[in-house]
């Protein structure tokens, strides 16, 4: 595995809490200690140390939630309605995009969200054509570009529906079991069952799915509740909520990841609450496209898990889980109109160690034996000023130019703003090239620009 390698810097937010002065020791991808400086270079006295002077070192981000290829459609549905911004844009974008498509948008959005300092994505798939080979596209952009890759695999049979999503329960299992064989042995990449919703996914499939998700010991990833639409349609057609729809089928359990749940009453979050679910909460998408502000404080409050997604970047145009822990945090100052209900180290939480917890993976903590993704950020940049302040600042005032280097098992695959392990202007170039002849769905219009 190699020599141990020491990594110091004057503030570490280590076992869930900032301390001074610390220092942690990593194996392979793997952190194997955690503590004063001192004491670790005592334990490695032959390890190599990195000083990384002037610097916090936050875990790396774990975004729960996302779909990379609608990180093309940034800009083009600005302003519409959900129902517009679905039908109008996204259904009819996903149905003409080919392979090549796929890659650029989950190569320009992965290369984002390292830039970000997110470490881990959830990538929500559900461009099948009834096979695997679109899902190994997003899969092979991920390990290119050195981000740690879960790729949750939808699941859907609603008819009428797009067809590319479509698959019977025996195909999506096969193909399901085919593609986890393929990455068991890939350090960065998972592959989870994604039932799309309650609409979009019959009771057999959705019991496959949670069947599979038991089975593999992953998590299973639901959209519930993410606009007052789905929730009277699913009232109309099943005579529930999509939570109590999700209990009575039976799939309500603590593998399952409740993606959104914004318009849930309180019914809804006790049925959460006693079936050990976890919330993926994406406050930027929801505010939006208008879905409303999940109710983080009354989650808080009954016990259910909460952990955060940036979702697509055509709903959301910044993919950065800094954005979100602010967005969160503020909102739920906002809605409770109590300032001090969540406080910064809270929110940096639901960014870090409770998405690694919602994913059952080791990863959003610096801890022994968690992998070492690591996020350093330059104390010397001016929003994280003044330095007294900083472990506050991280939270509510930092700007993407603070992100100074990060680290995916034990791999540097970020310094300066620069992507080290893909070519990020060409990739920029492929997402101007592929959309150029694309036309807003908004007022806006594209602005001639000579080069």
């Amino acid at each position: 595995m190699g020599a141990v390698t020491i990594i110091s810097a004057s503030l570490v937010f280590a076992d869930d809490d900032w301390k001074a002065d610390h220092a942690i020791a990593i194996l392979g991808d793997v952190i194997v200690a955690v503590g004063d400086i001192g004491s670790v270079q005592a334990a490695y006295p032959d390890a190599a140390v990195e000083h990384w002077n002037d610097s916090a070192i936050v875990p790396g981000g774990v975004n729960g939630h996302g779909h990379t290829f609608q990180a093309l459609l940034r800009g083009f549905g600005d302003d519409l309605k959900f129902g517009d911004w679905m039908g109008g844009l996204v259904h009819p974008t996903a149905a003409g995009l080919g392979t090549s498509a796929l890659d650029i948008g989950a190569r320009y959005d992965f290369v984002e969200m390292l830039r970000m300092g997110i470490t881990t994505a959830v990538e929500f798939f559900y461009l099948h054509d009834e096979g695997n080979d679109n899902s190994r596209v997003i899969l092979e952009a991920g390990k290119a570009v050195g981000l740690r890759t879960v790729l949750a695999r939808c699941m859907f049979d609603a008819n009428p529906g797009p067809t590319r999503y479509q698959e019977s329960l025996e195909t999506y299992e096969k193909n399901f079991r085919e593609l986890s064989l393929e990455v068991e042995n890939e350090p960065l990449l998972e592959v989870h069952p994604a039932p799309h919703s309650v609409l979009g996914t019959s009771a057999e499939m959705l019991k496959l799915g949670s069947a599979l998700a038991h089975e593999f010991s992953v998590p299973l990833h639901v959209h519930v509740a993410d606009s007052q639409g789905e929730v009277d349609v699913s009232n109309q057609r099943f005579g529930h909520s999509p939570v109590a729809r999700l209990h009575d089928v039976g799939v309500l359990d603590d593998h399952l990841l409740a993606v959104h749940t914004v318009r849930v009453d309180e019914p809804d979050l006790k049925l959460l609450a006693e079936s050990g679910a976890t919330v993926v909460h994406n406050p930027s998408t929801n505010a939006f496209l208008g879905g409303g502000i999940a109710p983080l404080v009354r989650m808080r409050e009954l016990g259910i898990p909460v952990c955060l997604g940036t979702d697509a970047g055509g709903a959301n145009s910044r993919q950065s889980l800094f954005e979100e822990m602010r967005m969160a945090a503020l909102l739920a100052k906002a809605t409770s109109r109590d300032g001090s209900i969540i406080t910064a180290v809270d929110a940096l939480r639901l960014g870090t160690s409770a998405g690694g917890a919602a994913l059952r993976m080791p990863v959003g903590r610096i801890a022994t034996g968690y992998k070492a993704d690591l996020v350093s950020l330059d104390l010397e940049a001016l929003s994280l000023r003044p330095r007294r302040t900083a472990t506050q600042n991280i939270i509510y005032s930092m700007l993407p130019e603070a992100v100074a280097r990060v680290m995916v098992g034990g791999r540097l695959v970020m310094q300066g703003g620069d992507v080290l392990t893909v070519d990020a202007a060409a990739i920029g170039a492929d997402v101007d090239r592929l959309t150029a002849g694309w036309t807003p769905l908004t007022g806006s219009h594209p602005i001639p620009v000579s080069r």
